[in-house]
């Protein structure tokens, strides 16, 4: 059975009853916090725990398990529960998308600050037609031919940022654009686009936060508790027409930060 207990509340406010396992999913993630239990780091045992606070193991489940969703830990079978490794920081420069032409890189490269060796791409292609979202991105009319392309982006061996990138099948049909093979390209979309003669001077983001749908959670290695950044970018050419959208890109939200440069005139 789980254990109440009454959180103070300052300026005489009433106590609230608080359920006993959210003080123990505190408590463990203070130890955490810490650095008592570090990353790789085996839990104690279920009987330990509860023995150590006193409770049933219903109780230590639950605790855990809201870890587990937030991301702090992971369980595998014999090998009990550890402290999971936590992703680093990366921060996500206003200026990414400036680059050297032919250079070995891509904006998702910078972010990470990684070479072109350390860098993976999972794609798959189709073909599709625009529905009303995409025909408003793209300033479309509803129906026109587009490829889409869904990627999958990895650091290393670690998946940490996701995204379907489409393309008006017009543009690229039968071009080097059209083919996976030549994914990851060097310079990314803005490179392909001037393969094709677009000069792209223009490019849009929208950003939202959400706690993540099961394919993110599970693609991104993520607890169902740890939010994700998703936003939408459009590459516009300079005669004004939008040749790229890719709609949602997704990263984990707790190690992503976004760099935003305003210049203001005097």
């Amino acid at each position: 059975m789980c254990t109440q207990i009454d959180a103070i509340i300052p300026n005489g406010g009433v106590a609230v009853a608080q359920p006993e396992y959210l003080r123990i999913a505190a408590d463990l993630r203070r130890r955490i916090s810490s650095g008592e239990f570090g990353p790789g780091d085996q839990l104690p045992t279920l009987p330990a725990l509860c023995g150590e606070y006193r409770v049933s193991e219903t109780t230590i489940r639950n605790a855990l398990g809201l870890l587990r969703n937030e991301g702090v830990i992971e369980s595998r079978a014999r090998a009990g529960t550890r402290v999971r490794p936590r992703p680093p920081v990366h921060r996500m420069a206003a200026d990414r998308y400036r680059a050297k032409p032919g250079a070995k890189a891509t904006p998702y490269t910078r972010d990470q600050g990684i070479g072109w060796s350390e860098y993976r791409l999972d794609k798959r292609f189709e073909k599709v037609h625009a529905d009303a979202e995409l025909a408003a991105l793209f300033e479309c009319e509803p129906g026109e031919r587009l490829l889409a392309r869904h990627f999958v982006f990895y650091d290393n061996d670690q998946p940490t940022q996701m995204s379907t990138s489409y393309v008006r099948w017009a543009d690229v049909a039968g071009t080097p654009v059209a083919d996976p093979i030549n994914e990851p390209w060097p310079g990314g979309t803005r490179a392909q686009m001037a393969s094709l003669g677009m000069n792209v001077t223009r490019i849009t983001e929208s950003f939202t936060a959400a706690m993540p749908t099961e394919l993110e959670a599970a693609t991104l290695r993520v607890g169902a508790g740890v939010p994700v950044l998703r936003y939408t970018r459009r590459h516009i050419a300079d005669t004004g027409r939008i040749v790229e959208v890719a709609h949602p890109i997704v990263r984990r939200g707790d190690t992503t930060v976004v760099d935003f440069v305003i210049d203001l005139d005097d």
